[in-house]
C-alpha cells in the first residue's frame, strides 16, 4: 500500500522544497549560507534553471530555483532591486549564488536587503561548485516526486473503487477520505447541515461548532476549489445535474501545518488531494444514487442516531453532537419518545416482504410528512420491521400535549389524503412513496367499489398491491380503529436530558406493543391507557414476571409443543377473553360448544386447575398477557 505522506496523516509534497535541496550533496559541497528570506525555505522547488543574464524573469513561469555566478548580473544597486523584484514577482523558489567569480566575499548588500524585503531565500555558495551536479540531483528528486505522486494517486482510485463496489456508507468513505488525508473532513446537504464528519483526531466539538454559519463563509469560485481564507478545499457532491451537498477538507493555513507538513498551502491545493475529494465525493453520489430508492441520507442519519440511543451503541454527548450538526438541537431540551405501527404485524406471508419494506417506508414516509405539516422538531426514523420512532424535541414541559395532539392530526390527514387519493398539504409525499400517477389516479377513482379504489393506489408497483388492498378493506381511514390498516401512536414520558431519552422510547415501544390488544379508538396511548398489559410489557425482561409465566403455563405449552394441532393455549385464550362465557367463547374459536368443554376440561386436568374459579382464572389471563409480553422482540 503507498503511504499518503511523509508520515502517517501529513501532506506529502509533489516537489522537494528549498530547505530540502540545501541539505543535498552536491549543494553541501559549496557551503550554502542563507542569507536572506528564511521564512520561504518552505517552497517547493518545480525546476532548477542555470541564467546569467538580467532579463531571466521573463522566461521563468515560477517556482524555480534560479543558479547564477553573477557574471551578468547589473552593476548598480537599481539593477540589482529590479533584478531581485522581477524575480520575486515571477514567483522563483529562491536565488542561489556561487561566489568567487563575480562576487567574492559575498553578495551585495542591496541584494539582501531586496531578497529579504521580498522573502526571496537568498543563498550563497561559498565554495566553488559545478550545476549540474546540482541540476541532475534535483531534477531526480522532482522526478521520484512525481512517481510517488503518480502511485498514490492510483491508490486514491482504486481505494474508492473498491468501496463503490461494496456500496459503503457515507460514514466509511468519509473516515477513508481524512484517513488517506490526514486532515478534517466535513459532508453538508445545501442547508449547511452537517451529515457526517471525521475530525482525523482533532476535536469534533471545535470542528462542528457554529458549522453553519461557518459554512457560508467558505465560498470558493468553481465546482472544485480552496478557499485559501478559510483553509477548507471544497467540491460538490451530486449526479445528474442534481447537486445535493458540499464535501470539504480542511487544510489548514501554513501556520498552523504541523512540521511533517512541507508545503504550505497556496491558493491552488496538491494535485492528490484534488483528486482525493472529488474521487470521494463520486463515491458518494454514486451510493446516493443506488440508495435513492431506499431512504435518504438524512433518514439514515436519523436512524443511526436513534438506534444508537436505543441501544446503547454510541456515547450520548455524541449522539447529541451529531443531532445538533444535522440541525436538530437535544441539549437543554424537553424530549418525548413516540412510537407509531400499524396494529398488524407486517403480513409478509400473506403480500410479501416487499410489500411489508413498502408498508413500512409509507408509514416513515407519512410520519416525516406529518412532523413537517405540525412544525415540529424531531428525530425520526423506522426502528424495526413494524415501527416508526420518533423522538420529539419541544422548548419545555407545557408543550408536550399540544405537540402530541398536532402530531396526531397531522398524521391522521396525512394518511386520510394518501388513502384517498386528494390532493392538498402532505398528500403528494404519500402518493410518491407509493408510486402514484396522481392524474391517472383522480380519473381512475371509482365510486363503485374500496377494491378499484386500492388499484388507483398501486400504480405500476406490485409489491406494494397487498398494502393498498389492506388499506382498502380497513376503510379509508387507516390511521385510527381497529382494522389491519390501523396505525398506532404511542408516546413515552416526557424527560429532560438526553441520557433519559431511551426510557422515554423504550416505554414508547412498549405501550405501543401493549396497545395492539386495546380496541379503544384512542388518538394517542400513553402507559395509563394500556394498564396491566402496559405494566408487564415495562417488566417483561424481570426474571420473575418469566418464572411465574413458567409456573402457570408451562405444563400446557409443553402439551402443545407435542400436540400442535390442537392448540389448546388459543382455547383458553378464548375462554378468559371472553370473560368466561362458555359459549361466546365457543364461538370466537369456531368450536362446537360439546368439543370446546372437552377441550376446558383438558385444560383443566393439564394444569390441574379449577377454571371457574375466578381467583385461578384470573391468574392464568395475568399469565397469558405475561406470556405475550414476553414473547414481544
Amino acid at each position: 500500500m503507498v503511504e499518503f505522506g511523509v508520515t502517517q496523516g501529513s501532506v506529502a509534497a509533489v516537489f522537494p522544497t528549498v530547505r530540502e535541496v540545501l541539505a543535498l550533496d552536491p549543494v553541501r559541497h559549496g557551503a550554502p549560507r542563507v542569507v536572506a528570506g528564511d521564512d520561504g525555505l518552505d517552497r517547493p522547488v518545480r525546476w532548477v534553471h542555470i541564467a546569467e543574464v538580467p532579463d531571466i524573469a521573463t522566461l521563468l513561469g515560477g517556482g524555480e530555483l534560479v543558479l547564477t555566478t553573477g557574471i551578468g548580473l547589473p552593476g548598480d544597486d537599481a539593477g540589482l532591486r529590479a533584478f531581485i523584484g522581477d524575480l520575486a514577482d515571477v514567483g522563483v523558489s529562491g536565488l542561489v549564488v556561487e561566489l568567487g567569480r563575480r562576487y567574492v566575499s559575498g553578495v551585495p548588500r542591496v541584494m539582501v536587503a531586496a531578497a529579504e524585503r521580498r522573502g526571496l531565500p537568498l543563498v550563497e555558495l561559498r565554495r566553488a561548485t559545478p550545476f549540474v551536479p546540482i541540476t541532475e540531483a534535483v531534477h531526480a528528486l522532482i522526478v521520484d516526486a512525481q512517481l510517488t505522486e503518480l502511485r498514490a494517486t492510483e491508490e486514491i482510485h482504486q481505494r474508492f473503487n473498491d468501496l463503490s463496489v461494496e456500496g459503503a456508507d457515507a460514514a466509511e468513505v468519509i473516515r477513508q477520505t481524512a484517513e488517506l488525508s490526514g486532515c478534517p473532513v466535513v459532508l453538508e446537504n445545501l442547508s449547511r447541515q452537517v451529515l457526517g464528519y471525521d475530525p482525523a483526531g482533532e476535536s469534533a466539538e471545535l470542528l462542528l461548532d457554529g458549522w453553519e454559519q461557518h459554512s457560508r463563509r467558505i465560498r470558493p469560485a468553481g465546482r472544485t476549489a480552496y478557499d485559501p481564507d478559510s483553509g477548507w478545499l471544497v467540491t460538490t457532491v451530486g449526479a445528474r445535474g442534481q447537486d445535493w451537498g458540499r464535501l470539504l477538507l480542511r487544510w489548514p493555513a501554513s501556520g498552523d501545518v504541523p512540521s511533517a507538513r512541507s508545503v504550505p498551502p497556496t491558493a491552488d491545493s496538491p494535485t492528490r488531494l484534488t483528486i482525493l475529494i472529488e474521487r470521494a465525493a463520486s463515491t458518494l453520489a454514486l451510493g446516493r444514487l443506488i440508495r435513492r430508492d431506499a431512504e435518504g441520507l438524512e433518514r439514515q442519519i436519523h436512524r443511526t442516531l436513534l438506534t444508537a440511543l436505543l441501544d446503547h451503541s454510541r456515547p450520548v454527548d455524541e449522539v447529541g453532537l451529531r443531532a445538533k450538526a444535522l440541525g436538530v438541537v437535544l441539549d437543554r431540551r424537553h424530549l418525548v419518545g413516540v412510537m407509531v405501527r400499524h396494529r398488524a404485524d407486517d403480513p409478509a406471508g400473506e403480500i410479501g416482504p416487499e410489500a411489508g419494506q413498502a408498508r413500512l417506508r409509507d408509514l416513515s414516509e407519512a410520519v416525516g410528512q406529518a412532523l413537517r405539516e405540525a412544525k415540529l422538531t424531531a428525530l425520526t426514523s423506522a426502528v424495526d420491521d413494524n415501527s416508526v420512532g420518533v423522538l420529539l424535541v419541544l422548548p419545555d414541559p407545557a408543550a408536550e400535549d399540544r405537540a402530541l395532539s398536532a402530531f396526531a392530526n397531522a398524521l391522521r390527514r396525512v394518511r386520510l389524503d394518501a388513502g384517498t387519493g386528494r390532493t392538498g398539504p402532505g398528500a403528494e409525499p404519500a402518493r410518491a412513496a407509493s408510486g402514484v400517477d396522481p392524474a391517472r389516479s383522480e380519473s381512475s377513482r371509482s365510486e363503485s367499489s374500496r377494491s378499484e379504489s386500492s388499484r388507483s393506489l398501486l400504480g405500476a408497483d406490485p409489491a406494494r398491491a397487498g398494502f393498498a388492498v389492506e388499506a382498502a378493506r380497513a376503510g379509508v381511514d387507516g390511521s385510527r380503529g381497529a382494522g389491519p390498516g390501523a396505525v398506532i401512536i404511542a408516546a413515552g414520558s416526557g424527560v429532560g436530558t438526553l441520557r433519559e431519552a431511551r426510557r422515554s422510547l423504550v416505554e414508547a415501544r412498549q405501550i405501543a406493543e401493549a396497545a395492539r390488544r386495546d380496541r379503544r379508538d384512542l388518538p394517542i396511548f400513553r402507559l395509563p391507557h394500556v394498564g396491566l398489559a402496559g405494566l408487564l410489557h415495562l417488566l417483561r425482561d424481570e426474571p420473575r414476571l418469566q418464572t411465574f409465566v413458567e409456573r402457570e403455563l408451562g405444563a400446557l405449552l409443553e402439551y402443545d409443543a407435542r400436540h400442535p394441532r390442537e392448540r389448546l393455549l388459543d382455547t383458553l385464550r378464548a375462554y378468559l377473553e371472553q370473560g368466561r362465557n362458555k359459549s361466546a367463547a365457543a364461538a370466537a374459536a369456531h368450536l362446537s360448544r360439546p368439543a370446546f368443554y372437552e377441550r376446558l376440561a383438558r385444560i383443566a386436568r393439564i394444569l390441574d386447575v379449577d377454571l371457574d374459579s375466578v381467583e385461578a382464572s384470573l391468574s392464568l389471563h395475568v399469565a397469558l398477557l405475561a406470556l405475550e409480553a414476553v414473547r414481544t422482540p
